[in-house]
């Protein structure tokens, strides 16, 4: 049956690579061999490929935990079993470099979709095999990292975002994105592995606009911040595998 908002009706693979931004799909096809290109739809664009032996399918979840959730319960319908986001996000704290990666070991769940799965008293959590995975990949290749709890908001342009931020900072939340909560409590609940990497954009103390503008620009710490992290993830997803 083909999924209605993926528009996909079967899949070879067991694992998947979940950007927000469509257009991340095509750095990921570098990563990959045999590459082939499934479906786009509103969001949802989605590509199969092989790494190291490994059958993995990418697919792009938009902005927010709605749409990604959507895309989550339909690949998991498609068999998809472990799925790790690599999104970006804003450092809340001093010392995250542009370019640095943050691995989600909690998310607040600081945004609707998660609160229409369950009680806000069930925390989002990762995978702690998965997790595990990305940090020794990242460790061995000498990447700078960052483990923490991240901030899974509801928008960008609320009128107390700059308290907000400055709340979270000091209950030493390491960075905010909108999508990790979601990925996290749907996953338990369905029983998917999930983990989360996050590319820092945004320094601490600036504007998250401009620093957007920057990454979209291709800023080159951010760029090839993003490249670690499909690497990460691919890597990561390939030893669990084993």
């Amino acid at each position: 049956m083909i999924q209605p908002h993926i528009q996909l009706s079967e899949l070879n693979a067991k694992a998947a690579v979940l950007p927000g931004d469509p257009a991340r799909l095509d750095r990921i096809a570098r990563e990959l061999t045999d590459v082939r290109e499934l479906a786009y739809n509103r969001e949802f664009r989605s590509l199969c490929g092989m790494f190291e032996g490994m059958p993995v399918v990418a697919c792009s979840t938009g902005i927010g935990g709605s749409s990604a959730a959507i895309a989550i319960e339909e690949l998991h319908q498609l068999g998809v079993d472990s799925m790790i986001r690599i999104g970006s996000c804003g450092a809340l704290q001093k010392g995250i470099g542009l370019g640095d990666l943050i691995f989600a070991c909690g998310a607040v769940r600081d945004e609707g979709t998660s609160n229409a799965y369950a009680d806000i008293r069930f925390p989002a959590v990762p995978d702690h095999d998965l997790l595990h995975a990305c940090i020794e990949t990242a460790k061995k290749n000498g990447w700078s990292h960052h483990v923490g709890v991240v901030h899974s908001h509801e928008s960008f342009y609320i009128d107390s975002n700059a308290e907000e931020q400055a709340m979270w900072s000091r209950y030493g939340v390491l960075g905010a994105d909108m999508e990790t909560a979601a990925l996290f409590t749907v996953g338990r609940l369905r029983g998917i592995r999930t983990a989360s990497i996050l590319n820092n954009v945004v320094l601490y103390g600036t504007d998250t606009s401009e620093s957007i503008g920057s990454y979209a620009d291709g800023d080159a710490l951010t760029a090839e911040g993003e490249r670690k992290e499909i690497l990460c993830a691919l890597t990561a997803l390939r030893a669990f595998a084993k």
